[in-house]
C-alpha cells in the first residue's frame, strides 16, 4: 500500500527512482504472487520453506543483490535489499530473511573463496548459516566463549551455539568463536571467524544440533548447536590476510550488525504493511450495526496511525540505507531505525489483529502470523533495549 504518490521520472526525487520502482514492483508481484500463498498454507502448519520456492528466489537474484555483478550478483546497494525485503516480508517473514543466507554471509572471503563462492550464493546454490550467539553471549559479542584452539594444521573447536537459523539445511556455516582464551581485561582480541561446509540436511561429526521450540518464525528451523572437539583444517580461517589483526573477528562482525538491523527494519517495516493492508480489507468487509466498520472513527484513527507510522519509519531506513551506500558510517542510525521500526511493527500489528477483533486471534486470518514475527524484530539482530543502548552511548558519556 503506497500512500505516497510515485513522481514520474522526469522528476528527480533522492529515493524515488525509475529502476528503484520497477525493482519494488518486481519483487512485489513476486512475493504475493509466488510466497504469500505458500506461506499462507505452510506457516500454521509450521512447514519449510520450499526448495522450488527458494530456487525461483534465487532465478529472480534476490539472493545476490549485495553480490558484485563480477561474481554472478546484481551488485546494488543496502537500498535495494532493503526495497526487495520489504515486498518479501509482506508477504512472509521468513524469506524476506533466507536472502541474507547469500548476501550477508561473504565477509572475510578470500579472493579464491569469493571467486568459487559467491557465483553459487548469488544464485541461491549455496546458502549459509551464521552462529555467533551462545547461551550467555549475543550482541555482547566480546563475551563469546566457543573456543577454536590451534593444534598442527587444524582447529579444535569446542562450545555451543544458539539460535542459528538455518543451520540444518545450509550449505555451510560461518562459526563466530574464539581463537585465544577469554580475558576480560582484553575481550575483542582473539575472536575469528571460521568456514565450516557440510551437506543440507545433517551436521559433521563434532557438531549436533536441537531444534529452538519457536512460537513463530516457521518456515526454517532455528537450532541450538554444540561443538564437541569439532575438527577445522586451519584454511577454514576467514579473514586470514588480517592475521596480525587481533581484533578483525570482532570489527567484521559488527559491521555486519549494522547491515542486518537496517534488513530488519525493512522486514519489520514489511511485517506492518501486511497488517495494515488486511486490516484495510477486513474493516471494510465487517459489518457491525448494518455497516462496515470502516465508516466508524474508531477504526478509521487507528488505521490512519497505523499508516503514519510505517511511512515515517520507512523515510528514515531509506535515509540510512542511501547514506550507508554512499560510505558514510552508520552503525548509530542502524540501531535507531532498528529500534523505532521494529517496536512499530509490533504495535502495528496488534492493531491490525484488533481491528480483527475475534477473527485475528484465529489462525483462520494472517494477521497472527504478521503478529508473531513482528514480535521477533524486537529480539533479534539485537534487543530493543540493546539499540538504545547503543545510540545512548553515541550522544552521552559512557558509564564507569
Amino acid at each position: 500500500m503506497d500512500l505516497l504518490p510515485v513522481p514520474p521520472a522526469s522528476i528527480p526525487t533522492p529515493y524515488r527512482t525509475e529502476d528503484r520502482t520497477a525493482i519494488r514492483d518486481l519483487a512485489r508481484d513476486f512475493a504475493m504472487r509466488e510466497v504469500l500463498p505458500v506461506a499462507n498454507e505452510l506457516d500454521p502448519v509450521q512447514g519449510e520453506i520450499p526448495l522450488e520456492l527458494r530456487r525461483a528466489m534465487g532465478e529472480m537474484g534476490f539472493f545476490g543483490i549485495l553480490i558484485p555483478e563480477e561474481y554472478g550478483g546484481l551488485g546494488l546497494g543496502l537500498f535495494e535489499y532493503c526495497l526487495v525485503t520489504e515486498e518479501l516480508a509482506r508477504a512472509w517473514m521468513s524469506c524476506a530473511s533466507i536472502i541474507a543466507r547469500g548476501n550477508g554471509l561473504g565477509g572475510g572471503f578470500s579472493q579464491d573463496q569469493r571467486r568459487r563462492l559467491l557465483p553459487l550464493m548469488a544464485k541461491g546454490e549455496l546458502l549459509g548459516a551464521f552462529a555467533l550467539s551462545e547461551p550467555d553471549a549475543g550482541s555482547d559479542v566480546a563475551s563469546i566463549r566457543c573456543r577454536a584452539e590451534l593444534q598442527g594444521d587444524e582447529y579444535v573447536i569446542n562450545g555451543q551455539k544458539m539460535w542459528c537459523t538455518f543451520a540444518d539445511q545450509a550449505n555451510f556455516i560461518v562459526l563466530v568463536a574464539r581463537t585465544t582464551p577469554y580475558d576480560p581485561a582484553n575481550r575483542y582480541s582473539g575472536i575469528r571467524n571460521f568456514f565450516i561446509p557440510k551437506e543440507p540436511g545433517s551436521f559433521p561429526a563434532g557438531i549436533s544440533g536441537n531444534p529452538v521450540r519457536k512460537i513463530g518464525y516457521h518456515g526454517w528451523k532455528t537450532w541450538e548447536l554444540s561443538f564437541d572437539d569439532f575438527r577445522l583444517p586451519a584454511e577454514n580461517l576467514l579473514g586470514r590476510q588480517a592475521e596480525g589483526d587481533d581484533r578483525a573477528g570482532f570489527r567484521n562482525v559488527t559491521r555486519g550488525l549494522s547491515v542486518a538491523r537496517v534488513h530488519t527494519a525493512a522486514r519489520s517495516i514489511g511485517l506492518a504493511r501486511a497488517g495494515l493492508e488486511d486490516a484495510v480489507a477486513y474493516a471494510q468487509q465487517r459489518r457491525q450495526f448494518d455497516r462496515p466498520i470502516s465508516d466508524f472513527q474508531a477504526i478509521r484513527f487507528k488505521i490512519a496511525s497505523m499508516a503514519a507510522e510505517i511511512e515515517a519509519c520507512r523515510a528514515l531506513m531509506y535515509q540510512v540505507a542511501a547514506d550507508a551506500d554512499a560510505g558514510v558510517a552508520v552503525d548509530a542510525q542502524a540501531s535507531m531505525v532498528k529500534y523505532l521500526a521494529s517496536e512499530m511493527s509490533e504495535r502495528v500489528t496488534s492493531e491490525a489483529l484488533q481491528i480483527h477483533g475475534g477473527a485475528g486471534y484465529t489462525t483462520d486470518f494472517a494477521v497472527e502470523r504478521h503478529w508473531r514475527d513482528a514480535r521477533l524484530t524486537k529480539i533479534f539482530e539485537g534487543t530493543s533495549e540493546i539499540q538504545l543502548r547503543i545510540i545512548s552511548d553515541r550522544l552521552l558519556p559512557r558509564p564507569g
